[in-house]
């Protein structure tokens, strides 16, 4: 014989379904089925979204740095290159927040990256 499908812990657990889903738009939070599923998928996409999050805000810092760079006459890379020759140990968020409200301090980065690049030596001639 079929079990009932009714009763206080289904409805419970349709209810805290149903709660979960609040803010989904049409169907998607009303019928019990269609919301199961587009649970499934929401908790999918922010657990993705969670990694992608802090990928993303690193290349605006870089995009940040790499603007702040260019306006002092050097590219990116050699200024994260020449930092690294001065045994600077920045994270590019804190760079990124130095360029934005302290362009003093940057400027001084820079001319530190700038100062740790080994000059290019001339061709020799043959």
């Amino acid at each position: 014989m079929v079990r009932a499908g009714s009763g206080k812990t289904l409805a419970a657990r349709r209810k805290r379904t149903r709660k979960l889903t609040k803010g989904f738009r049409l169907s998607r939070h009303n019928l019990y089925r269609q919301a199961i599923v587009t649970l499934i998928r929401a908790r999918a996409f922010a657990f993705r979204d969670r990694r992608a999050k802090k990928r993303q805000f690193r290349r605006l810092w870089i995009v940040r740095i790499n603007a702040a760079c260019r306006m002092r006459g050097m590219r990116y890379s050699e200024f994260i290159h020449g930092l690294q020759l001065a045994m600077i140990a920045l994270d590019r968020k804190s760079m990124s927040e130095i360029a934005i409200h302290d362009p003093g301090t940057f400027d001084k980065l820079v001319e530190i990256a700038r100062k740790a690049i080994p000059a290019p030596q001339a061709a020799v001639a043959k």
